[in-house]
């Protein structure tokens, strides 16, 4: 079996495989203060609430935008599963190539993302990732990672609202019943999802323009089903998609 690990900056996600079958998969908290022994019993019961007992993980990858955590998640494999993990870096072979300027820049996560994207979509293709970052990757018909975009994650810009105003409270994100909001509340929740709608529609609007052919555009991330469907350019949510790339980058790696 596959156990595939995504370190991101908010959340780590894991899946575990069974040649191209996903079993089962769990996102928490991505925390550097745990201990790999913390990691590594949640883990084991993780798995276990699966059926698939840690001595049945034969291969693990990672990939991971948070150093710290990757030498503690790293430590955790070794330690609990005795299995040498492989990383996605910018050495690792995708079988997509890497047009940025410096390919060593571009998130593991990100890459991934691309992988599993062409490969279940084909090219050109768009990739919306709604994590702690809101990132857009631009894929082309010819497999080439053209590059992307970052932006503030809605998190984050929602959280620097509470903490920079005085009198604005803390919210609970979902949409509201109308764009014009006629409570504090309402507001907030209008701005910040129907604000983040027309950024996403703005930017891959013009990333289109930049691009040959008419690209797919898909959605993964965490907030993707809240704010997907207020858009008109994203056609399709695929919340596995990262797992999906960490496995296809295996089978290409795994000799």
């Amino acid at each position: 079996m596959l156990l595939a690990i995504d370190i991101g900056n908010s959340n780590i996600v894991f899946g575990v495989y069974d040649e191209k079958n996903i079993i089962d998969y769990w996102r928490i908290n991505s925390d550097p203060h745990k201990t790999a022994d913390e990691y590594g019993i949640f883990f084991r019961e993780a798995l276990k609430s699966a059926n698939a007992g840690i001595k049945e993980i034969d291969h693990i990858i990672i990939a991971s935008v948070v150093p710290p955590l990757t030498t503690l998640i790293q430590r955790m494999t070794e330690r609990y599963f005795k299995v040498h993990a492989i990383m996605v870096d910018e050495h690792t072979k995708t079988g997509i190539k890497n047009c940025y300027e410096n390919p060593g820049d571009v998130g593991a996560d990100r890459i991934v993302n691309a992988v599993a994207a062409y490969t279940i979509y084909g090219g050109p293709v768009i990739i919306v990732d709604f994590g702690t970052a809101t990132t857009f990757c631009a894929v082309s018909r010819e497999s080439e990672y053209l590059g992307g975009v970052i932006a503030p994650g809605i998190m984050i810009s929602l959280e620097a609202l509470f903490q920079k105003t005085a009198k604005l409270p803390k919210v609970t994100l979902e949409p509201p019943e109308t764009v014009i909001g006629r409570n504090t509340i309402a507001s907030i929740q209008s701005g910040i999802i129907y604000g983040y709608a027309g950024l996403v529609d703005e930017v891959v609007d013009r990333i289109k323009k930049e691009m040959a052919g008419e690209p797919y555009v898909v959605a993964t991330g965490g907030l993707a089903e809240m704010i997907a469907p207020q858009t008109r350019n994203i056609k399709e949510i695929n919340p596995m998609l990262t797992l999906e790339g960490l496995r296809l980058v295996f089978e290409m790696n795994r000799g």
